[in-house]
């Protein structure tokens, strides 16, 4: 398994919005291909894909911004997937650790995921901050990781 940085203007961009265009996340996808087709992304703002034999079976982000108005809270590690016939392969701890490198390599020395779920982000060494409101009106959990 690969993890590539995914540019602009590229095949790999395209592949990716065809995965996410494709995907069984139907709570976010559409807003995610609009990401991926606007290319709304600023600075060190990036998406990377996990790939085996040439194919996506994963994908995670990192953001100045998530769901939340919360702007003095970033890098964001968010956009995380990984297609059913890939899960249980430990490509989401690979992709959250792609990300938390990249984040580290800018000059960050902590990152944030925000979830609805518990006991799922620990095991990759984040722990629980608080609750956090979305946009939506609904409550989430934030996590943070400080980067060694």
């Amino acid at each position: 398994m690969m993890i590539s940085k995914v540019d602009k203007d590229t095949a790999l961009a395209r592949q990716l919005l065809e995965f996410v265009e494709n995907c069984s996340w139907y709570e976010v996808k559409d807003h995610i291909a609009d990401m991926l087709r606007l290319w709304e992304f600023t600075d060190w703002e990036c998406m990377f894909a996990a790939l085996e034999d040439g194919k996506i079976v994963g994908m995670v982000s990192v953001m100045k911004t998530d769901y939340y108005p919360l702007p003095e809270i970033y890098p964001w590690i968010s956009c995380i997937f990984v297609t059913e016939s890939a899960r249980g392969l430990r490509i989401s701890g690979q992709l959250i650790d792609h990300a938390n490198g990249y984040a580290k390599e800018l000059g960050f020395t902590k990152t944030y995921i925000p979830t609805e779920y518990m006991g799922l982000y620990e095991h990759y060494g984040y722990r629980y901050i608080r609750d956090i409101v979305n946009y939506g009106g609904g409550t989430d959990r934030l996590y943070v990781k400080e980067l060694e």
